[in-house]
């Protein structure tokens, strides 16, 4: 996953909170998350780059939609990284009170 860049990690992350997404829906969620408009031109290509490494699957919900999935190498991925980036973290989250 070093080779993907922050959006592209931050998409996996949406994808894998959803039952197979659409585009749209994962544009929205980034979108309410970080308060900034995401362009076609930018989240299409990079959902396809992540198609393309073998991180989402893609099907078509209609002629005009297609729905996204962590593949099982996406999912993999994703464990990994937590895993690595919690050998980083200084301190352990508090419990809330």
């Amino acid at each position: 996953m070093f080779e993907l860049t922050g959006f592209q990690r931050d998409l996996l992350y949406v994808i894998a909170g959803f039952d197979q997404p659409s585009g749209q829906e994962i544009k929205a969620e980034l979108e309410a998350h970080t308060g900034r408009e995401i362009t076609h031109g930018r989240l299409y290509p990079n959902l396809d780059t992540l198609v393309n490494q073998g991180y989402v699957d893609k099907g078509q919900i209609d002629r005009r939609t297609n729905w996204y999935a962590l593949s099982e190498n996406g999912r993999e991925a994703l464990v990994e990284r937590h895993e690595w980036e919690d050998n980083y973290l200084p301190f352990e989250a508090a419990a809330p009170t």
